[in-house]
């Protein structure tokens, strides 16, 4: 099939500058030491092309995340790097077929793992995010609960998530400033484990035993604004279905299909004017041309991860060439 087959709005996945981005961080992060993040992109079968180049432990934001990578033969070491209060959703977790780690950061988000059946932790420590974690002199104190009420303390994770867009010129010392946070917190509460960092710090932090990214799969303008060595590999492609005599032109995509809270979506050759509900509107580019009705054109995401999660399924391409498709199998909670 070709790409003008496909029904609008879809997702595409440049399948190059997907491969590109996968073996650049496999390069700086082999195995072990990079814990893919699956919350930027949610489908197993993306999650596999990662675990094909070597990485076996991943990490997630939901409880639906967890159960549906480990229903996927995915769950030799899942970490979920997020505090869950909820019951049923800890047994969930805790009934998996596979290694389930959970992040707690409270005496109450330890008594909800312990009573619901997980077995392992890791403290969430504050490195500054202004986000969840406990206070890094505080962890030592929660270790000790957690291993008081039955828990296995694998060590610490602190995510330092105000500095992904950090400029290049101050990135390296404000990481280092919020790793030494975590690194105190790490000595209080010992384990083999210091996890952190995104797509943004991948080359500055230097301190973890294992980095959680995952947008660097598929990358979004924010990332790409940046010195990053990872290409745009998501794009969303949609059909023009009006164009005015007075220089705009309208596509049959817009917020329902588009994460906005990055800024607004950029187009190869146009500039965006607005995005609606169910459409986008731009105008000419430089070259001061407009495509005409029926026509196809790419648009590039603000953000990656809720684009994503809007979607039912990418779709691999090649040039114009239709590969396959991913399933998004792991969206809502």
């Amino acid at each position: 099939m070709n790409v003008h087959d496909l029904p609008t709005p879809a997702l595409l996945v440049d399948v190059e500058a997907f491969e590109h981005n996968v073996t650049t961080m496999s390069a700086a992060r082999p195995g072990a030491q990079l814990r893919p993040h699956v919350k930027a992109f949610k489908s197993t079968a993306l999650a596999n092309e990662l675990r094909r180049a070597g990485h076996h432990a991943f990490c997630a934001a939901t409880p639906r995340e967890v159960v549906g990578m480990a229903a996927a033969g995915l769950g030799e070491d899942l970490l979920l790097a997020n505090e869950v209060l909820d019951p049923g959703a800890l047994r969930a977790m805790a009934e998996c077929d596979g290694r389930v780690t959970v992040a707690v950061d409270s005496p109450e988000t330890i008594a909800a793992a312990a009573d619901n059946g997980i077995a392992e932790v890791l403290v969430d420590v504050d490195v500054g995010c202004f986000r969840c974690g406990c206070a890094p002199d505080d962890a030592g104190r929660l270790a000790d609960l957690a291993r008081d009420r039955g828990l296995e303390v694998r060590g610490v994770m602190g995510y330092e998530g105000h500095l992904m867009m950090e400029p290049g010129e101050t990135r390296a010392e404000r990481v280092a400033e919020a790793m030494s946070l975590l690194l105190d917190a790490h000595r209080q509460v010992g384990g083999d484990i210091v996890s952190g960092g995104g797509t943004g710090t991948c080359r500055e932090n230097t301190w973890i035993t294992e980095l959680q990214a995952g947008s660097f799969t598929l990358m979004d303008t924010a990332y790409g604004s940046t010195d990053l060595p990872f290409r745009q590999a998501l794009f969303l492609w949609l059909t023009v279905i009006s164009v005015n005599q007075r220089g705009w032109a309208v596509a049959d995509g817009g917020l329902k299909a588009l994460a906005m809270d990055h800024g607004d979506p950029t187009m190869p050759d146009h500039t965006v004017l607005y995005c609606s509900d169910e459409h986008i509107t731009f105008v000419p580019g430089p070259d001061g041309t407009l495509p005409a009705v029926g026509d196809r054109v790419r648009v590039l995401p603000a953000h990656v991860d809720p684009t994503v999660a809007k979607h039912e399924r990418m779709h691999l391409v090649r040039g114009e060439d239709l590969l396959g498709t991913w399933p998004i199998d792991l969206r809502n909670w």
